[in-house]
């Protein structure tokens, strides 16, 4: 059963869910780690009560100072996560980045959604820190919006942006002030009202956010800008449609599903395809149908309704309007052909 408040991930047809950290909620609740934290939905820790922190999904750090017997396994969150590894090393793994052994005074950044592991196979001493920030990722390269309390400038704030979202290294070395922004949290998540120290938490998190920027511009690391472009949503998003023909999709509910507007996605549309979003979704139906009447395990009904077509009449109006026939002249010219033990290709 899903938590309460658990956000939702939607990518070639795949729904994902935020991580909810059950293992460490055991291993906290069985007292083998001392866990501070404030959370909101799934994630574990004091609750942030509505209105404050906007944005903040989970703050906090775990303390281990035996060997452990959990580990946390694949799993995605809902916004940028930075950790930072203060004592202890242990695995860590990253979707398409690799496997590395995360030591003392690293920190690591992933962005929203991306599959990782933490301590496989199972936890050694340590303590780890982490902020997960929303920033409003429900569709593959959406924009991201950052909670209106951030501070940096616009400019700041856009180049952050552009370094995390094209970031293909998810491990670097932690400088003495992104340190120090950790070592502040400590005393904060004492008090175990994050209303009452919200202020001290937003200069906290921008200071920690400024810094993160101030490393990456250091480092300067290689950017796939594959990872940004609207036109990769589109494009993935069309690959998942003809699994996805039975829904009521109209190019509003397209543009949507990419988290773009109707003109932007239909100029990537033609790009990839050579046809507008209607016909392109109408050729998908198209041919699907006739591959469900070659099959002959179904009623044109039944054809209709799987395709994604309103009504059977409607169908017949589409699928004469493609073909030059009718669903049924289709299916009978079909049955002949393979009594004559010939094979349709169109």
């Amino acid at each position: 059963m899903l938590r309460k408040g658990v956000a939702t991930f939607r990518m070639e047809g795949t729904i994902y869910h935020s991580d909810t950290c059950e293992p460490l909620r055991r291993a906290a609740g069985d007292g083998q780690v001392v866990l501070r934290a404030f959370a909101r939905g799934g994630y574990p820790g004091e609750r942030i009560p509505d209105g404050v922190l906007q944005g903040v999904k989970s703050i906090g750090y775990w303390h281990a100072e035996a060997d452990q017997d959990w580990y946390l396994d694949w799993h995605r969150n809902e916004g940028i996560e930075l950790t930072f590894l203060a004592a202890g090393s242990f695995r860590f793994d990253v979707a398409e980045a690799g496997t590395f052994e995360l030591m003392a005074d690293q920190l690591t950044v992933t962005r929203p959604w991306q599959p990782h592991r933490v301590g496989y196979p199972c936890l050694p001493p340590n303590k780890l820190y982490w902020l997960i920030l929303d920033v409003g990722v429900r569709r593959p390269n959406q924009e991201w919006r950052w909670p209106s309390w951030i501070a940096l400038s616009a400019t700041d704030l856009g180049r952050l942006t552009q370094l995390l979202r094209g970031n293909e290294h998810p491990v670097w070395p932690a400088g003495v002030e992104i340190r120090q922004c950790f070592a502040r949290l400590d005393r904060l998540l004492e008090s175990g009202d994050p209303g009452r120290e919200e202020s001290a938490l937003r200069l906290l998190i921008n200071s920690l956010l400024l810094e993160t920027l101030r490393m990456l511009e250091r480092e300067d690391p290689d950017l796939d800008p594959a990872l940004a472009s609207s036109e990769r949503t589109v494009k993935l998003f069309l690959e998942s449609l003809p699994f996805r023909l039975d829904e009521a999709w109209d190019l509003p509910a397209m543009a949507a599903e990419c988290g773009l507007g109707k003109s932007s996605f239909s100029l990537h549309c033609w790009k990839l395809t050579g046809m507008s979003p209607k016909a392109y979704l109408s050729w998908l139906r198209i041919e699907r149908a006739k591959e469900l009447l070659r099959r002959g395990q179904h009623s044109i009904t039944e054809v209709a309704m799987a395709c994604g077509f309103s009504s059977s009449q409607y169908f017949a109006t589409v699928f004469r309007a493609h073909t030059g026939c009718s669903p049924t002249q289709y299916l009978r010219e079909d049955q002949a052909l393979q009594a004559s033990g010939q094979v349709r290709t169109a």
